[in-house]
């Protein structure tokens, strides 16, 4: 995989395969969101998410990549800060207001933020049909969290805080896209960042939990540990590798038609209505993203 990864960069079949990981990046994603139906509290659910990413990352980073070297540990360090400040964020936000209308806020705010952290630290510049797209994809996430607003009747006292945080996760969701593809496009083996990265960025929640003495693993948690951290590892690599090989604000745009597998995911195997108006916003959505990509 590493020497497939060697040959492409720098050709065509680099963008194709770029696309082809950050869509399935935003399947996983939105997979993910599907398997956490059922009301799991946030902090208990990281800290069942990153325990199986320990168990799962242990041994791939030992035994089956090259150590890092050099730079490569400060750039995990970075990535450890960055990555824990963005987890407590969208905690505190998945607390604070209903998953429906914080979460499009966050995958709004971080395509666009990325594309403006791409442009200063990577030299990415958008054409102009191609911020066309970013604005008819804003448009669509807003306007579904508007949407479902509108239809939310628990968490009204705290939705204004919780949105607020939604902008704050999104930002962060930015420096992280920003900081790991600069890592892993530092890092001669992409999988001695991407396994080391799973590995000491799970360490933080399972370790204060630990410490307080508050996570009684129930056979829930364990099953969701270990299937998350197998999606988490598929979505995450990814979309990191995807930012080695194309434009990092491409692929964090979308990363973010995740809605739109959500949606379909909800309509075709949860049996949740859809309907006519948010059918519409996700087909902006789509719509979007697919401007960026093809208008680039």
């Amino acid at each position: 995989m590493t020497e497939w990864i060697a040959a492409i960069e720098g050709t065509p079949a680099a963008s194709t395969a770029a696309m082809g990981l950050a869509l399935a990046a935003a399947f996983l994603h939105a997979l993910f969101g599907a398997l956490q139906k059922g009301g799991v509290p946030p902090y208990a659910a990281r800290t069942a998410i990153d325990s199986g990413l320990f168990v799962l990352s242990l041994p791939v980073a030992l035994f089956l990549v090259p150590p890092p070297r050099g730079i490569e540990w400060g750039l995990l360090a970075g990535a450890v800060v960055i990555h824990t400040i963005y987890k407590i964020l969208q905690a505190e936000t998945y607390l604070r207001g209903a998953y429906t209308v914080v979460y499009p806020v966050v995958r709004g705010t971080g395509p666009l933020f990325t594309v403006i952290g791409a442009g200063l630290v990577f030299g990415e510049r958008f054409a102009p049909l191609q911020w066309m797209g970013v604005a008819v994809l804003l448009t669509g996430l807003f306007g579904l969290s508007a949407y479902n607003m509108r239809h939310v009747t628990a968490g009204r006292a705290t939705l204004v805080p919780a949105l607020v945080l939604a902008v704050a996760t999104g930002a962060m969701v930015a420096v992280y896209t920003t900081w790991d593809a600069y890592g892993i496009r530092t890092t001669p083996d992409p999988f001695t960042f991407l396994a080391w990265f799973f590995l000491l960025t799970a360490i933080d929640f399972p370790a204060a939990a630990i410490a307080r003495r508050r996570f009684r693993p129930t056979l829930r948690l364990v099953r969701l540990g270990l299937i998350g951290a197998v999606v988490a590892w598929g979505s995450f690599g990814s979309i990191m590798l995807a930012t080695r090989l194309d434009d990092v604000g491409e692929a964090a745009v979308l990363r973010e038609t995740s809605t739109v597998f959500a949606a379909l995911i909800g309509w075709l195997w949860l049996r949740e209505p859809m309907g006519p108006t948010r059918l519409g916003l996700i087909a902006l959505i789509a719509a979007g993203a697919l401007i960026v990509e093809f208008a680039g």
